[in-house]
């Protein structure tokens, strides 16, 4: 597109990450350098590196709140120094009110999905044929990264209970795991083993990183999201865009994307495996209840999360921190 971008190091020769004030020097460079009119820190970890930064070179910054993270009160000042902070949901606004995060700051952009990649599209079978499986066999998604807070055991737990009475279910796992931390390879350890309980073994299946999320999601019957948490599920805006049916745990922003009046997802409590058991079943049994729940997945999608209405609000945004700023 004809962007300059500009690399910053962070980590050195030996692979370990530079402190925090040695990244805020180096960007403190590159800010003197092309003396931007404005800075979009894209992540809470990019805010707090950021924020002191931009408020030192006098620069305007947003800082863009895309998890619910637990913060210090270094991490709170780092936050404070940005002129906006765009929260992708009134929960993840929520949420960092309850940590002290001025009001006044924190505004909400939900996030967008591009309509035209992420649309509905005939089943080709290629998955079914990559996976070696019979055209009857229904398939069932769980995509996301593999951690603790999106609930894999439990839709693990929800699908064992499916497949008791409809056999030819198979479960598609998407994703892999991102931290290095014991105790995520531990989880992920507990997962596969789960998985190949006798129970589940040949009915579940890691399909790992794909790049073919939009090819992906329309062959699939149904989408199941267990989250624990959840800012602002992008896979799920991508499922509704798609028209896929979704069964999703009620956290977080999920009710903000998929309200009860517009019948576009059935939304369960979340850590009750028994109740999106329930639903998944009653969805897989319903042909009618599939498409209906599909064409009000993809309305609601169409109506309020398009990709270039969140590019509108976000540019808002932009113009607003720089004319406050006199820039």
């Amino acid at each position: 597109m004809g962007i300059e971008t500009r690399l910053l190091e962070f980590h050195n020769d030996q692979g370990q990450r530079h402190p925090q004030q040695v990244l805020r020097e180096q960007l403190l460079q590159v800010c003197q350098q092309i003396r931007p009119q404005l800075i979009h820190a894209n992540s809470v970890a990019m805010s707090r590196l950021v924020g002191p930064v931009a408020a030192r070179a006098c620069i305007p910054s947003l800082g863009h709140l895309r998890d619910m993270l637990r913060i210090s009160g270094q991490a709170w000042r780092d936050l404070q120094c940005h002129a906006r902070l765009l929260a992708v949901s009134a929960a993840t606004k929520a949420w960092y009110e309850r940590w002290g995060v001025a009001p006044e700051k924190l505004h909400v952009v939900h996030n967008g999905v591009d309509l035209d990649r992420f649309r509905p599209r005939e089943r080709t079978g290629y998955l079914h044929q990559e996976l070696s499986l019979p055209p009857s066999a229904v398939l069932v998604g769980k995509v996301g990264q593999i951690c603790l807070r999106k609930g894999t055991l439990d839709v693990l737990e929800a699908f064992r209970q499916v497949i008791v009475k409809q056999s030819n279910v198979h479960l598609l796992i998407v994703g892999e795991r991102h931290s290095g931390k014991l105790e995520s390879i531990e989880f992920e350890q507990s997962l596969r083993r789960r998985a190949e309980s006798p129970d589940l073994a040949e009915h579940v299946h890691f399909l790992g990183y794909r790049n073919d999320v939009s090819r992906l999601l329309p062959e699939l019957t149904a989408l199941l999201h267990g989250a624990r948490q959840e800012p602002l599920g992008r896979v799920l805006l991508e499922a509704a865009a798609v028209g896929l049916p979704i069964v999703a745990t009620d956290v977080g922003g999920t009710s903000e994307i998929f309200p009860p009046r517009t019948n576009s997802a059935v939304l369960v409590p979340p850590e009750n495996p028994d109740a999106m058991a329930h639903e998944v079943r009653s969805v897989l049994q319903d042909a009618a209840r599939q498409a209906e729940l599909g064409r009000s997945a993809r309305q609601r999608i169409r109506s309020s999360f398009s990709d270039t209405a969140c590019a509108t609000r976000i540019r808002e945004h932009f113009e607003a921190a720089v004319k406050c700023a006199g820039h």
